[in-house]
């Protein structure tokens, strides 16, 4: 509750109004980020509010009506030093290989109330969430970068020791800050001011300046400084006309500033010394910018945000001073980066469009306060005057680009280390907690997913990180031994959970199973045509003699067979896995028995030794249709005794394809499943043996051949089915039936009636019983 309070008093809306009277001016985001693997937090000021009159708000407390909002330039460059130090460590290949670097910027009010705003949504992961609850996505979040004051540096700090997160201040260093009771994770990047107080005295002596003014902060930093020059300047003769240290608190209105400011103009010192942060000084600093204070030289350690809204540098107070700064390395580079920074190139910025405006005499557009109208061409923060913008690397951007080369390099070791003493980890990114410093361990802890194998011959603290095998995890740290996951559930990639198996079948939506589903409807039509015909052409010689009653049967078989397979196909069910195996079985013994029947016929017709009216009569009374009943009862009786015994039922298979249960109908008894196959193969054995006796008989109309040939194929079909289909699992196996039917039903469909649709539909002129008589006196005359 405590934090939920804090956090609210710091929330502050977006309240603003701008000098300039254009709402787009007067709207800024409180923060600007770049998306990475790794990202950076950044606080410090980019812009600022400020009111004259005091005049309070009438619902928002703490806020006034006359709120104006002013842009801070020069700390401006901070941001593009940022963006061009992680654009150049991303583009090195070297560098933090196959990992990106972003930045999570939120401006910094100066207030105590509103300092930790930014770190709090930093560390939550969203820009407007409360306090102690992560409700982002889970980041890396390295360290995060600190200035322009110790103040804000300071006061950030006591929030991220809590989590162990390193900060890097790129401020002026502050003896202070160094204190590891107070400040342990905190780390400063500019180099101490060791000798500035030197470098003053000297710079005075040169001028021969005996008598000066001298200006600190009132905070530990000012109390440092001026007891550092007091010893220098005593021990050289330099007295100090007057010395002031103003609070931070102090705005360019203050009375106490104008008290102050007339006993400065009052002094007879004419030289005199600023020393500290930018932050801590800064209405001082603006209100002798807004003065015209006149033969006064002013000796600075840092370049001071003045006011850059001014149109007469030449004439403005701080025009001329001397400033100290620590020399660092020219960035040529930085300079050409700046020259290309515009709105353009860099549209997620929200400055750029405001010193567009500013600077560049455009507009904004009217639908959108990032689209910009009527720019000059080739406009760039460049051709700025240098008392607005300076594209030359700042002392302060140095530090930033310092720092964040620091941080990427020691992510680049860390990472190494990581690849070294676990070399099966190497895809799973970047995993670092930001407090690791050095570590004294014989062998790395083996994370989730993997567990420990000792070393022969080594010490227990020495061991081997060995990856779960399949289908077990690890989900703690240093574990002995593996644990297997249930068959209903499978390990993930990372072997570190155990994940629920969905669900899986032969699917009419999937590919394999529309196929089969689309093949089984065609080929149902087709023969459903093929009787169409057959009926059409009924009392034509070639449907009559071949039995049209067992043509006819036999096509209405195939129809049912074809449909049979839609069976196989969807979620199966208890139904449905009985009436798989029940129909097979009866519909293709009905088949073969009616092929059977018609081979039966043929030879009866030719082969039969009795008298002539003997034969005539038994075909008459349908002798041969007799089979088709017998040997589908005999089949019948196979079917129930396997359902009485051991019925079909449904069943799952865990662990056929990984991540998946495979419902499907198991068989029951495999004994009665072969004994239906027998029996059929029986039934095919007697169809082909009656057709092969009546192979030589007369062919006109004589479907023997045909016969004989389709048996040989379905007897193919069947003998590849069964080694294949004991070989496969799954819905390879499923389909694998499926195929089979489909390829017996189509084989009898072809052989036997694609002769006689040919003759019917192609070559009525054969169809004939003339036809029929011209051949057998034909062969005759041969004889």
């Amino acid at each position: 509750m405590f934090w939920i309070f804090i956090f609210g008093v710091l929330y502050i809306p977006n309240f603003v109004c701008a000098f300039t009277g254009d709402k787009c001016y007067g709207k800024i985001k409180e923060y600007t980020y770049q998306e990475g693997d790794v990202t950076i937090g950044a606080f410090f000021p980019l812009h600022s509010y400020y009111t004259h009159d005091h005049v309070s708000h009438e619902i928002e407390l703490y806020y006034f009506q006359d709120m104006y909002l002013k842009y801070n330039f020069m700390n401006y460059q901070f941001l593009l030093a940022l963006v061009f130090t992680i654009e150049e460590i991303n583009r090195n290949p070297h560098l933090l290989p196959n990992t990106t670097l972003g930045f999570e910027h939120h401006n910094i009010k100066f207030s105590e109330k509103n300092i930790l705003l930014g770190p709090f949504l930093w560390l939550a992961g969203l820009s407007n969430q409360l306090v102690n609850y992560n409700c982002g996505q889970k980041r890396n979040l390295p360290a995060a970068l600190t200035g322009t004051s110790w103040a804000i540096s300071a006061h950030i700090g006591t929030l991220l020791q809590l989590y162990k997160i390193p900060q890097l201040t790129f401020a002026y260093f502050d003896s202070n800050m160094n204190d590891q009771s107070q400040f342990k994770t905190l780390y400063q990047v500019a180099p101490e001011d060791t000798y500035l107080s030197l470098a003053l005295v000297s710079l005075m002596l040169h001028f021969s300046w005996s008598w000066v003014g001298l200006i600190v902060p009132n905070d530990p930093r000012g109390t440092q400084i001026l007891s550092e020059f007091r010893d220098v300047m005593e021990s050289n003769r330099i007295c100090l006309a007057f010395v002031k240290m103003i609070p931070g608190t102090w705005n360019s209105y203050s009375d106490a500033i104008w008290k102050n400011m007339e006993k400065i103009q009052e002094s007879s010192a004419n030289v005199i010394v600023i020393c500290g942060d930018i932050v801590s000084l800064q209405g001082l600093m603006r209100h002798i910018a807004q003065l015209l204070v006149t033969w006064k030289v002013w000796v600075l350690n840092s370049q001071w945000d003045i006011d850059y809204y001014s149109d007469y540098f030449m004439i403005e107070s701080f025009h001329g001073s001397l400033i100290f700064s620590h020399h660092h390395e020219e960035m040529v580079e930085f300079v050409n980066f700046v020259q290309t920074v515009n709105p353009y190139t860099y549209p997620e910025d929200a400055y750029l469009p405001k010193f567009w405006v500013i600077f560049f005499n455009c507009s904004f557009s009217e639908f959108d306060c990032q689209l910009l109208e009527n720019c000059q061409p080739n406009a760039s923060l460049d051709l700025l005057p240098r008392h607005i913008f300076d594209p030359t690397m700042s002392e302060e951007s140095y530090n930033i680009y310092n720092a964040v080369h620091a941080l990427a390099h020691s992510l680049h070791e860390m990472t190494v280390q990581q690849i070294q003493t676990q070399p099966y980890a190497n895809g799973d990114g970047m995993a670092f907690l930001p407090w690791q410093i050095p570590q004294s361990l014989c062998s790395e802890s083996c994370r989730p997913g993997f567990r420990k194998a000792a070393q022969e011959g080594k010490a227990v603290c020495c061991f081997d990180c060995i990856p779960c095998a399949d289908n077990e995890i690890s989900n703690e740290t240093d574990m002995d031994q593996c644990v297997q996951c249930p068959e209903s559930h499978y390990a993930n990639s990372e072997k570190n959970h155990c994940l629920q198996k969905s669900v899986s079948f032969l699917a009419y939506e999937e590919p394999l199973g529309m196929a089969l589903t689309i093949t089984a409807l065609d080929f149902s039509v087709l023969t459903a045509v093929v009787l169409v015909v057959f009926v059409k052409h009924r009392d034509t010689p070639i449907v009559k003699a071949n039995n049209r009653v067992l043509s006819y049967t036999l096509l209405l078989t195939l129809i049912i067979c074809f449909l049979s397979c839609l069976l196989y196909i969807g979620q199966p069910n208890t139904a449905t896995c009985i009436l798989q195996q029940t129909a097979f079985g009866t519909l293709f013994t009905v088949a073969l028995s009616t092929v059977l029947a018609k081979a039966i016929v043929v030879v009866t017709a030719f082969k039969v030794t009795s008298p002539a009216r003997m034969v005539k009569w038994l075909i008459v009374i349908g002798a041969p249709n007799l089979i088709i009943p017998i040997c589908t009862l005999i089949q019948l009786i196979i079917c129930g005794i396997w359902l009485a015994t051991s019925p079909p039922f449904i069943d799952q298979n865990a662990h056929v394809e990984h991540g998946h249960i495979i419902i499907m109908c198991n068989k029951g008894s495999a004994v009665a499943f072969h004994c239906v196959l027998g029996y059929l193969c029986s039934l095919a054995l007697g169809s082909y043996t009656m057709a092969f006796l009546s192979r030589n008989l007369p062919d006109t109309f004589n479907e023997a051949k045909c016969l004989s040939f389709s048996m040989q194929v379905f007897f193919c079909v069947w003998i590849t089915f069964l080694p294949v289909y004991h070989s496969t699992k799954g819905k390879v196996m499923v389909a694998m039936e499926v195929l089979s039917v489909l390829a017996s039903s189509i084989t009898l469909l072809v052989l036997i009636f694609a002769p006689k649709c040919y003759i019917i539909l192609l070559r009525p002129d054969k169809n004939s019983c003339l036809d029929i008589r011209h051949k057998i006196h034909s062969r005759k005359v041969v004889i």
